[in-house]
């Protein structure tokens, strides 16, 4: 799959972006664990340009973590586009759009996934942003607002008529936000349109490596994108490679390579934030690094209320030791 000149290779695995947990640490990882290409947490438009800490914060990034995208939200043609120039000026890899999130606090702003209540709106501002950004720009949508208005075969059209580079669908509707079941079969029916030419990247309900090799083989996809389901389970990237390329399935990893990740996911965080932040972050880690752990209750609770570093590094020893 190319976006531009990127080559993210055959049947890449993409990391989503998630806010508090695609930090440059996790991102870090997943990339080492064989994601195709990371995006950071969604970034504000609107605290960009007035550079507000929590918005400005987010445009940092590593160069290990190449390819890398910089992912912007927002309402306003003027904001986004002078957003994304200011984006530009890290260089990321990819500009990508966020025109799927579901939150409250983004649609009610008229941003994320409100915007597939207003299409040519949402096409204005994709067109403005791709006009001035000189490498790639992608979009990450869903399939409508609610379930009488799905919409995604005419807008991903309209959006790639755009000029983006590719398009990633997460098959909910807004309404659903991150329940139910997620409905490939729109997907599906984006990749038979004829007149689609740009990669098309699907998102939600994967899971595992069969579920994984499943999407491409069934819906023709291009790249398929991880979030929640690799939100402490960094190994899942290699797992998912693992079965693409050599049709084997890797085991889960030992208790060893659990607790070694989680302390250098805690230790590669300290080099970007706060201990408080940090430390708080890696509490959203915690049930999918040690999921399906007997008797792990007491354990989480004690790294749930951990405050410190060193709290935190001394409860992973103990772990290690106990499950050994």
């Amino acid at each position: 799959m190319r976006l531009g000149t990127l080559d993210l290779g055959t049947h890449p695995v993409l990391l989503a972006p998630m806010e508090d947990i695609t930090g440059p640490a996790f991102r870090l990882i997943c990339r080492e664990a064989g994601a195709a290409m990371v995006y950071s947490e969604f970034i504000s438009s609107e605290g960009l340009i007035r550079n507000a800490m929590k918005s400005t914060v987010k445009l940092r990034f590593s160069e290990a973590e190449r390819p890398m995208a910089l992912q912007l939200f927002g309402a306003d043609e003027k904001v986004m586009v002078e957003a994304a120039r200011m984006a530009m000026e890290e260089q990321p890899d990819v500009i990508d759009i966020n025109w799927g999130c579901p939150v409250r606090k983004v649609v009610s702003k008229d941003a994320g996934a409100a915007m597939l209540k207003d299409v040519p709106r949402m096409i204005r501002i994709t067109s403005a942003v791709v006009r001035v950004v000189n490498r790639p720009v992608t979009v990450k949508t869903r399939l409508g607002w609610d379930e009488k208005s799905k919409n995604i075969v005419e807008v991903a059209e309209r959006l790639q008529n755009t000029g983006i580079s590719a398009i990633t669908i997460h098959a909910r509707t807004r309404q659903q936000l991150y329940g139910g079941k997620a409905d490939w079969t729109l997907i599906g029916e984006v990749m038979n349109n004829p007149r689609m030419n740009i990669p098309v990247i699907g998102n939600g309900d994967i899971d595992n490596p069969v579920q994984a090799r499943e999407a491409f083989d069934r819906f023709g996809v291009a790249g398929i994108m991880i979030g929640r389901a690799a939100t402490g389970r960094p190994w899942l990237f290699k797992q998912i490679r693992h079965l693409l390329d050599k049709g084997e399935t890797l085991p889960e990893p030992d208790m060893d390579t659990r607790t070694s990740l989680c302390r250098r996911q805690l230790l590669e965080s300290l080099k970007w934030k706060n201990e408080k932040t940090a430390v708080l972050e890696m509490r959203k880690h915690y049930s999918g690094y040690f999921k399906g752990l007997p008797f792990f209750r007491d354990f989480k609770l004690k790294l749930m209320q951990a405050a410190t570093k060193e709290e935190v590094l001394s409860l992973f020893d103990l772990i290690r030791e106990h499950y050994a």
